[in-house]
């Protein structure tokens, strides 16, 4: 991949107005994705109380690679939510664009699987990035 195709390579961000379905790549609209932005905030909020209580109380520094759980739960509501694509529902077949909780079934089966696939990708980010943190929270001097 040359400088040039790489720089023009456009990252997700928001819906554009209207935005529908498509297979591995976007499966929520604007509720849901602002559902998993909440639900990163909340894992963040997690993985800092746990750290502080940690360390507060003078565990093991192995023992503060329990933040991998929080950590990590963090890091796929923020990627769910950057990304547009719910890990769950497309790991189910399914997708939404509507009001929270109004599912609808994906139609065809190559479909369901690219969702599956994205969803297998979110999942391991998400796991390596937790897996990160609490190692840096391990390797911590305090």
């Amino acid at each position: 991949m040359t400088h040039a195709s790489f720089a023009a390579t456009r990252l997700p961000g928001p819906p554009a107005a209207g935005a529908a379905y498509q297979p591995g790549v976007c499966n929520i609209g604007p509720a849901e994705i602002a559902r998993r932005r909440q639900a990163g905030h909340v894992g963040l909020a997690a993985t800092v109380v746990v750290l502080a209580v940690l360390m507060a109380i003078g565990v093991p520094h192995a023992v503060r690679f329990v933040l991998v759980l929080p950590a990590g739960a963090a890091a796929s509501g923020y990627l769910q939510a950057w990304l547009r694509f719910c890990a769950g529902f497309g790991s189910r077949g399914i997708f939404n664009f509507g009001q929270v909780g109004q599912t609808e079934q994906v139609p065809d089966a190559e479909a369901r699987g690219r969702d599956r696939t994205r969803a297998r990708q979110i999942g391991l980010a998400s796991l390596a990035i937790g897996v990160i943190v609490a190692v840096v929270a391990v390797l911590l001097p305090l």
